[in-house]
């Protein structure tokens, strides 16, 4: 029994195990992006003085998270941890302990059984230390073939597809080829191909917590037929059921992929 339902009363537990036994294997999404919202407004709420506390319980709950869907048979999860956005607007002393907090559990799930974890993000503009850290993780993790744990750091979904343009235009250069010939080679799938998920499947499923309706520069490319849902719940806050509630929702839905 996940260490959510420890503790809970046993109406809770009775019907998070029938929402677990209803679903369909086969509905599964096979790849998961969570927007982890609501930290710093949690803290608040609790009366915290900084929002370090908000986000040290967001990571602890990114990390139930995770087994929830490694339990469920969830190939790849996508955590939306630190913006590029938030390394320009964030308080100072606030993205100290955020930067603090992330390597911390980057390091963490690098040691978590079988899975392989990879920074998805610019590393150049990150403190060298989490820089290290992420790198150290991802090579500690690079040949595990458990849940595939991406974590978005230093992350913008339009300077992703910025990147992955200039990485075909150097490729192409190198090779000798003539913009002409680019031009007519150039396919959304070429594009696919240059992102910092390369090779990997786009989210069947976008999650996002604490209300917010809004995809905040992430995984604009890969998100084109994701479908979105959003929990009232703040990021720590986010029970189980909630999450199996939205395993419930997408199973019901029908996805047509632009048809």
């Amino acid at each position: 029994m996940s260490g959510d339902n420890q503790g809970r009363g046993p109406l809770y537990r009775l019907y998070s195990n029938r929402l677990r036994r209803r679903l369909d294997p086969a509905s599964v999404p096979h790849h998961i992006a969570m927007m982890i919202d609501g930290n710093r407004r949690w803290a608040r709420q609790l009366g915290y003085a900084t929002a370090a506390h908000g986000h040290r319980a967001g990571a602890i709950k990114m990390r139930e998270f995770l087994g929830w869907c490694d339990e469920l048979g969830v190939r790849v999860v996508s955590l939306y941890l630190l913006s590029s956005d938030n390394l320009l607007k964030r308080d100072s002393a606030e993205l100290a302990d955020l930067i603090e907090i992330i390597a911390d559990l980057a390091e963490g799930l690098s040691w978590e059984g079988n899975w392989r974890v990879k920074h998805v993000g610019r590393s150049d503009i990150l403190p060298t230390d989490l820089a290290r850290v992420l790198a150290d993780a991802e090579e500690r993790t690079k040949d595990h073939t458990g849940l595939h744990v991406n974590l978005a750091v230093g992350y913008g979904g339009r300077n992703e597809i910025v990147d992955a343009v200039r990485s075909i235009l150097v490729t192409h250069e190198a090779s000798g080829g003539t913009m002409e010939d680019l031009a007519a080679q150039l396919t959304p799938e070429m594009i696919g191909e240059h992102l910092y998920t390369g090779g990997q499947p786009d989210p069947d499923l976008v999650i996002r917590t604490s209300g917010e309706q809004r995809l905040s520069d992430f995984l604009l490319w890969q998100s084109a037929h994701s479908e979105f849902y959003f929990v009232e719940a703040l990021g720590p806050d986010l029970r189980e059921v909630d999450f199996l509630r939205a395993m419930r929702d997408f199973a019901d839905r029908d996805r047509r992929f632009g048809r």
